[in-house]
């Protein structure tokens, strides 16, 4: 990934792929910004992104997936050092560290990318290393991204034991220094004892509930209330696999998604809880590396969805029908104030929330 990302660096024109719908990763220009401070929680970016223009889609914080998940402690500091090279290099860009940062970043029509980790295999058994990449920038982190690891259980393997006796200082240690806490990809127990066990609020970046699409990456209310019950915020993904409906085949919509609002709202009782992370990309998706010798069988979050609506991981269709782009995000403003939500819920959904739990964790 890190060679990928240094060749990324070069400049090219990305018109034509830009003009072209239905590859996800280039999105239109938004030719007036909205309102409302808005917070991806999680997607993902890659060399070949309009870097120049990532500014002027209506997101003001790209939760950017910082690491590959399963990164070696040598590869991650490469990659978590690219972000500062690319704040570097286009003016209108910065590595979001703070919430100072991100209101400014809105004020000036510039945007942030926020460092987050999909998963801590980078940590090892090496308790410093915590501190070491949060004084780099990295401000989220999961524990596990699917598999098991030094930490905890994954979300797809077979057993879950919960978090190790390394895992829980591991969960001390970015309460001290300031890195907020994901449930993302993490098994059942281990996201309930880490909740449990942090002294900060957590959150999910990019997970739905699962009463309403059972699919095996969502989560259900027992973790959701658990969750909002410690301040946290459920970061609910308009990713399609987990936005399509048991029974359903058509394209989710946006109205789809927002039931899966509805019902968080509905846990915590006010939608001072809620968040967005679109699991979208800037710049064109890699096709997912499979190793020749064998991989272990893990469920199929996404069967369902490729056999019916979109197996192509580029396309914009893998995200909402009016939702599919980062300046849709316009027209979820107005579903979610058509469904009765107040400019409060809103301003709230898309970034209030989660700068909420950011204050109090890393500071102001």
């Amino acid at each position: 990934m890190a060679e990928r990302q240094r060749a990324g660096i070069a400049e090219r024109d990305t018109a034509s792929l830009a003009a072209d719908p239905a590859h996800g990763g280039f999105h239109p220009i938004l030719d007036q910004d909205h309102p409302y401070i808005f917070i991806d929680a999680c997607m993902q970016s890659w060399p070949d992104a309009d870097y120049a223009n990532a500014h002027q889609h209506g997101a003001t914080v790209y939760g950017v997936t910082a690491m590959d998940p399963h990164a070696t402690v040598e590869r991650a500091l490469e990659e978590v050092m690219f972000w500062h090279l690319i704040a570097r290099k286009y003016d209108d860009l910065i590595v979001a560290d703070s919430v100072a940062s991100i209101r400014q970043a809105k004020a000036e029509g510039k945007a942030g990318f926020m460092l987050c980790a999909q998963g801590g295999d980078f940590i090892g058994n090496k308790l410093h290393r915590v501190e070491a990449f949060q004084r780099l920038g990295l401000r989220v982190m999961l524990l596990a991204y699917n598999s098991s690891n030094m930490l905890c259980s994954g979300l797809l393997d077979r057993t879950d034991a919960g978090l190790t006796r390394f895992g829980e200082l591991v969960v001390d240690e970015c309460n001290r220094v300031g890195i907020v806490l994901d449930g993302t990809h993490v098994a059942k127990q281990s996201v309930l004892e880490m909740i449990d066990r942090s002294a900060q609020p957590c959150v999910f970046t990019h997970s739905n509930a699962a009463a309403i699409v059972p699919n095996p990456r969502n989560i259900d209310d027992e973790q959701i209330k658990a969750c909002v019950e410690r301040g946290g915020v459920i970061g609910l993904a308009p990713w399609g696999p987990l936005s399509m409906k048991p029974n359903t085949t058509h394209w989710p919509t946006v109205d789809d998604f927002i039931d899966h609002v509805d019902h968080v709202c509905e846990i915590a009782g006010s939608a001072a809880h809620v968040g967005l992370g679109t699991d979208m990309s800037l710049g064109s998706y890699p096709e997912h590396w499979h190793d020749p010798w064998g991989e272990p069988e893990a469920p199929d979050i996404g069967r369902e969805y490729a056999t019916h609506v979109m197996a192509d991981a580029r396309h914009s269709m893998r995200s909402l029908d009016g939702f599919s782009h980062y300046p849709e995000i316009t027209n979820m403003i107005d579903r979610l104030l058509s469904r009765g939500y107040s400019e409060t819920d809103v301003a709230g959904i898309l970034g209030e929330n989660f700068l909420r739990v950011f204050e109090e964790v890393w500071g102001g």
